[in-house]
């Protein structure tokens, strides 16, 4: 009898338990959501395209220093 009173008293604590626990869980995702987060990888994504966008540059600044050279010369 009392095993079977303390299991009912140890599942109305419980409860409350999960409830907080959902409810706290909710507004957490909620709040990570309205943060406008950006994962690792778009990051690394973002990373590798302005790499490449530097490589590209520097190939055009040096066709440009040559075609500069190239003009100089002709004159």
């Amino acid at each position: 009898m009392i095993e079977t009173l303390l299991q009912a008293i140890l599942e109305q604590i419980d409860q409350p338990k999960k409830d907080l626990e959902h409810n706290l869980r909710a507004l957490l995702n909620e709040a990570v959501t309205r943060m406008d987060l950006v994962s690792q990888d778009e990051i690394q994504r973002q990373k590798n395209a302005l790499l490449l966008a530097n490589q590209r540059l520097a190939l055009l600044d040096e066709k440009i220093k040559q075609l500069e050279s190239t003009l100089e010369s002709q004159k």
